[in-house]
């Protein structure tokens, strides 16, 4: 059984790293951000739902009466 050659398997591993950070940074770099971002006012909403108008109530069993 030959013996696997593992000589290389640093500078592969190295380059690919750098690759992926030179990738990584470039599409980070070209990317446009907000330079002043503004605060937006965040006031809650209210929506109107049809089960809000009515009373119901959820009967758990053991809070049932015992027969």
């Amino acid at each position: 059984m030959p013996q696997l050659d593992t000589s290389t398997w640093f500078t592969t591993i190295i380059s690919m790293i750098l690759a992926l950070f030179i990738l990584l940074q470039s599409k980070v770099s070209s990317h446009m951000f907000y330079l002043n971002p503004s605060h937006k006012d965040m006031k809650p909403t209210i929506h109107n739902t049809p089960w809000q108008k009515k009373w119901t109530k959820i009967y758990l069993p053991l809070s049932l009466p015992q027969h």
